[in-house]
């Protein structure tokens, strides 16, 4: 038996989000530790930037919850754990997490999960679906936040005799880095979104749904615009609707009722997510339930932006209170307008000391080295 380390990650699909990238990366640092890396996804944007020399990609339908198809996936990870002797198997998502511990229980190999968010149950059934992220030889929670929404849902699941610990999310702060943004990528950024220069920038990303709270970021703007006068300044709402039509014509229509259409722009994506954050003034993550991380709030920092976020859940943890950012009232669009005010007042000095602290903040806790060396010190002590 070989004594390397082969590690197989298995995620639905290879995207841009928190727990997508965070596999990516983790996937790279692997090699450059001298271990074997794969991963198994149904597909992805994100799939055309992975080095194929240094981590081997194993297509499968595993974003799929058909549980025949759970099953069918179950039965090829057994073959692909026993043909490539994979040392430990790591499920980041619940329908391929059971696929994974079928897998692991036949092939007796290692099996990790990591909880990514609070995951919704409202009946037994759909707990019962939940719980196999903790039916693994070491569970992962991605913030505080999360490791107490599972001991206090899910106490009675928990195996004592099962590691269970905390290991925050990473960025990768070279990539969101101020200082690699030049002025041209700035300029074609701004043409592309029609914004002319002169103008504050209010950003916010994330994707269109009702629980990120873009209806509470337009009610705020619309209520700043009272106090500071019409048009002081331009909001993007950034992100894809992901098939969310009815909620993109909703809020859509929020904004025609309160007449700012020439203030506000709806962007579908971007791919250059550091240029965005450079060019805009405020970033703003508004969410009414709780980010289990909060991944914009820590790339802002990065980036040496002002980030003004919700009281709850993650941003707790990443954001310093009025030292490397601004926590508002969560849901409340008045809490929000007065703090967004209060920002675009700030002197230079103030808003480059939150800046710097921010991306100190960062770098000292949330940066994607310290989040790949402790889940790779976890393998290596799970394989011993």
């Amino acid at each position: 038996m070989s004594s390397k380390l082969k590690v197989l990650q298995v995620i639905p699909k290879l995207g841009y989000g928190g727990a997508e990238t965070g596999c990516y990366d983790l996937a790279h640092y692997l090699y450059e530790q001298n271990c074997a890396s794969y991963i198994v996804t149904s597909g992805g944007e994100l799939l055309k930037y992975v080095d194929k020399k240094k981590v081997k990609i194993i297509r499968l339908p595993v974003h799929s919850k058909n549980p025949i198809l759970i099953i069918f996936n179950a039965i090829i990870l057994t073959l692909i754990i026993l043909f490539l002797n994979i040392s430990v198997v790591h499920a980041r998502s619940r329908a391929p997490a059971w696929s994974c511990l079928f897998a692991t229980k036949i092939t007796r190999k290692k099996f990790v999960t990591t909880f990514h968010g609070t995951y919704n149950f409202n009946n037994s059934l759909k707990k019962f679906y939940n719980s196999v992220m903790l039916r693994s030889d070491l569970i992962i929670a991605g913030s505080n936040f999360i490791f107490t929404h599972i001991q206090d849902n899910y106490s009675k699941l928990l195996d004592p005799k099962k590691k269970f610990l905390v290991i925050f999310r990473g960025i990768n702060t070279d990539y969101f880095d101020p200082s690699t943004i030049i002025d041209s990528d700035e300029d074609k950024l701004l043409n592309k979104w029609e914004i002319k220069r002169g103008k504050k920038i209010i950003l916010m990303p994330g994707r269109l749904t009702n629980w990120k709270g873009q209806e509470l970021f337009i009610e705020a703007i619309n209520l700043v615009n009272k106090e500071l006068g019409h048009e002081a300044f331009y909001a993007v709402i950034l992100g894809s609707d992901q098939g969310r039509k009815i909620y993109k014509q909703k809020i859509e229509r929020l904004v025609e009722q309160y007449r700012l259409n020439n203030q506000i722009r709806f962007i579908n994506n971007c791919k250059k997510m550091p240029t965005a954050y450079k060019i805009s003034d405020i970033i703003v993550s508004a969410s009414i339930e709780p980010e289990a991380f909060g991944r914009v709030s820590v790339e802002a920092q990065s980036m040496e932006r002002p980030i003004i976020a919700s009281n709850i859940g993650g941003s707790n943890e990443t954001i310093i209170d009025n030292k490397t950012g601004i926590l508002f009232e969560s849901g409340k669009a008045e809490s929000l307008c007065k703090k967004i005010i209060e920002v675009l007042q700030l002197d230079e000095t103030t808003l480059k000391s939150i800046g710097n602290e921010g991306r100190k903040n960062v770098i000292k806790r949330f940066n994607i080295e310290k989040m790949c060396f402790s889940t790779y010190s976890e393998y290596k002590k799970l394989f011993n």
